[in-house]
């Protein structure tokens, strides 16, 4: 009889402003996620940084310790993991100092993400699954920030990320304890203007209901709706911002846990400010979110067969900010992938690092936009700095590795570009950088003459059979520049056949 493959157990850590939470779950044989364990430490990792800019010593011990009991748990279950922290730690001064506490002590690469790659997370985590048609818009209320976004299916169409969270706001406007009517009018009218700074007035055939996917607002939803149940309209919403600044901080601890109480009143005044400015009719809250969205996010990178397409058309999106040539991007994209795909038996990378050649690609020009002199240069600094939700990081580092390689200096082991690389990162640049050289050779013109691209491994060497519409004598010469380099990196000869 056929064994079945034990899937790998997948683990997600989600350092927030209030708590930190750890998730482990395998995949069945569907897709689905089946929760292994789960873990909740309401150590409140935001404490003191909206006021101070840094996360105190002693607030910072306590996530380490927290930290380390997750990696030892990651590490009995031999799971793969994603560790991420959101709003508290990206404004934090000495978030690199945690970050390396974390990757010393605990053994855990700890990725700070942006705000639209969590809200892209949320997304994932709270429409896994969901019919690809169907229209949906997410809140997400954290300490810090709040994520909003409009999605067709699993895919976000619209991310927004807003410096405005229910630990941010109440440390602001000192209303952890009483509330006074002054108080809450100010907390409303900061709302509203961070609001009509951040999101569109009218976003185009948004949903009625919005889904709510924070403990936040699932407990002001909870406390708003008449009958308890799982949604609450617009009015009510308004409603029990009222009741709960009118309550004592007494009778507020009395119904919700004694951290969450602290923080509801500014969490109820965010939700209500979001159902405003949207106009929506009423929030559903949702118990799946940004933990959720790691574990899917996982899955999707374990699935070789699965194409990222919101990650290109994040690539395209920055590339338009900067007036880029978008036909000639799409060709060598085109070209490099093509190369990548023919030549898989050659360069030995794992799948994994299409993306990075293909978004590398799509913006290996973007520098032009600073200036066209020295601009492989620009465009490091640019992809380097951007916020490209899909990429964590250390990933978006070497997409822009990759780009500054696609002109001038070869991209050899030793050159002063690869410094702050791994060996094996090294490595992976200057292979993928080779094929990106010689894709941008090859529309040199910019007017994209070759119609396809097959690449053929033989003893001799690599051969690329290019069939073209229009002459090729410009992209042929500029090929035959990057035979020595492709020499280098593939211990191959490479020749060139165009026919029309």
């Amino acid at each position: 009889m056929p064994t079945s493959t034990i899937q790998p157990v997948l683990a997600a850590i989600d350092v927030g402003t209030n708590a930190v939470r750890l998730e482990l779950a395998r995949p069945d044989p569907d897709g689905a996620l089946e929760t292994l364990h789960q873990e909740r430490d309401p150590i409140r990792p935001g404490e003191g940084v909206f006021s101070t800019g840094s996360m105190p010593k002693e607030t910072a011990d306590r996530l380490l310790s927290t930290l380390r009991r997750y990696s030892a748990l990651c590490r009995r279950h031999k799971a793969r993991v994603r560790a991420v922290a959101t709003s508290a730690l990206r404004e934090a001064r000495n978030r690199t100092e945690v970050v390396r506490r974390v990757r010393e002590e605990a053994g855990l690469d700890l990725e700070v993400v942006s705000g639209k790659e969590e809200a892209r997370l949320i997304c994932l985590g709270v429409l896994h699954r969901k019919p690809s048609d169907a229209r949906s818009l997410l809140v997400d209320i954290g300490g810090g920030s709040t994520e909003v976004a409009t999605a067709t299916g699993e895919r976000p169409d619209n991310l927004w990320s807003l410096a405005l969270g229910a630990v941010r706001l109440t440390e602001v406007f000192d209303a952890s304890k009483s509330v006074t009517p002054k108080q809450l009018k100010l907390m409303r009218s900061f709302v509203a203007e961070v609001m009509r700074k951040t999101l569109p007035e009218k976003l185009p055939k948004v949903p009625r209901v919005a889904l709510g996917s924070s403990g936040t607002i699932n407990g002001v939803v909870g406390f708003a709706s008449a009958d308890g149940a799982g949604s609450a309209t617009a009015r009510q919403i308004s409603h029990a911002v009222e009741t709960l600044a009118e309550m004592s901080p007494e009778r507020r601890r009395k119904r919700f846990d004694p951290r969450r109480a602290d923080i509801i009143v500014s969490g109820a005044v965010i939700l209500e400010g979001v159902v405003k400015h949207l106009g929506v009719e009423s929030v559903a809250a949702v118990n799946r979110g940004l933990r959720d969205g790691l574990l899917v996010d996982l899955l999707y990178r374990q699935d070789a067969s699965r194409a990222d397409h919101s990650l290109r058309e994040a690539a395209l999106a920055i590339g338009r900010r900067f007036f880029f040539d978008e036909k000639h991007s799409r060709q060598v994209a085109r070209l490099a992938l093509a190369l990548f795909d023919d030549l898989a038996a050659l360069h030995h990378l794992p799948l994994s690092t299409r993306p990075y050649l293909e978004v590398a690609a799509l913006l290996h020009d973007i520098g032009t936009a600073v200036s066209h002199e020295r601009h492989h240069k620009h465009t490091y600094y640019l992809i380097h700095n951007a916020d490209i939700p899909g990429l964590a990081d250390r990933e978006r580092e070497l997409v822009a590795r990759v780009a500054r390689y696609h002109r001038r200096s070869a991209p050899d082991l030793a050159h002063s570009g690869m410094e702050g690389l791994t060996a094996p990162e090294r490595r992976t640049v200057r292979k993928l950088a080779t094929l990106l050289r010689l894709a941008n050779s090859l529309d040199h013109s910019h007017q994209q003459p070759i119609k396809s691209l097959k690449a053929t491994k033989s003893r001799e060497g690599v051969s690329l059979h290019l069939s073209a519409h229009k002459p090729v004598d410009l992209e042929l010469w500029n090929a035959e520049r990057e035979v020595a380099n492709f020499r280098s990196v593939y211990g191959k000869r490479l020749s060139f056949h165009a026919s029309r």
